[in-house]
């Protein structure tokens, strides 16, 4: 009987991937429950919230920074490794987050989301062009199911107009609406809006799942 899929705790985490290193016998990943993986992801966004309701946006920023960084260690220690995707998140937080202490302005901790998924954007895009989909990498062996070249090509485009809009909703939040409204859509709406693009993306891939085998029955 076919294996039904596991949905993703992110897709656009690649912990199933690992480098040539960890291949080695003294290197073992261990998989990680999708809790876990979840408070990895998000737990620094509600910390950062957390600070930022308590004490201001300065604050939050420096606890943010923290908790990306023991996110980091933790994801180490329970798999064994560290993902692509955190540490380019952890390097961009620590680059703006930085900025906007240093310099005591929030501008750049608001421009981080537009940066990142302009990033996204550019990086589905030029790999697709070369003949490399990202997301069937990512995602190919998880569903364990042979699916053409053009289907995986259509999802990489749709990934690209969601971050794109991620993007400009971004900049438009940042620049006409109040610290507050910005903290709250970063935390809840970003979160919500990846949550809806991931399943919709895992609804569009089991639909190439081969049909469950029906056990006969005696008449």
């Amino acid at each position: 009987m076919p294996q039904r899929p596991k949905v993703p705790e992110n897709f656009m985490t690649d912990k199933n991937t690992t480098s040539p290193a960890a291949t080695d016998a003294s290197t073992t990943t261990t998989a990680v429950s999708p809790m876990q993986q979840m408070l990895i992801d998000y737990g620094p966004l509600i910390i950062f919230f957390a600070a930022y309701k308590f004490y201001d946006i300065y604050i939050a920023t420096g606890v943010f920074m923290l908790a990306i960084l023991v996110g980091v260690a933790v994801s180490r220690v329970l798999t064994g490794h560290i993902s692509g995707m955190l540490k380019f998140t952890f390097a961009i937080v620590m680059v703006m987050g930085g900025l906007t202490l240093y310099l005591q302005d929030d501008t750049f901790l608001k421009m981080k989301p537009t940066i990142v998924y302009g990033i996204f954007v550019f990086i589905l895009g030029v790999s697709m062009m070369r003949g490399k989909l990202i997301l069937k990498n990512m995602l190919g062996k998880t569903i364990d199911v042979a699916i053409d070249d053009a289907v995986w090509r259509t999802l990489t485009k749709q990934a690209m107009a969601f971050f794109a809009v991620m993007m400009l909703a971004n900049e438009v939040i940042w620049r006409t609406q109040s610290t507050d409204t910005w903290v709250s859509f970063k935390v809840f709406g970003f979160t919500g809006a990846s949550i809806v693009f991931t399943f919709w993306i895992v609804f569009q891939l089991m639909r190439f799942l081969p049909p469950e085998d029906t056990p006969e029955t005696d008449e």
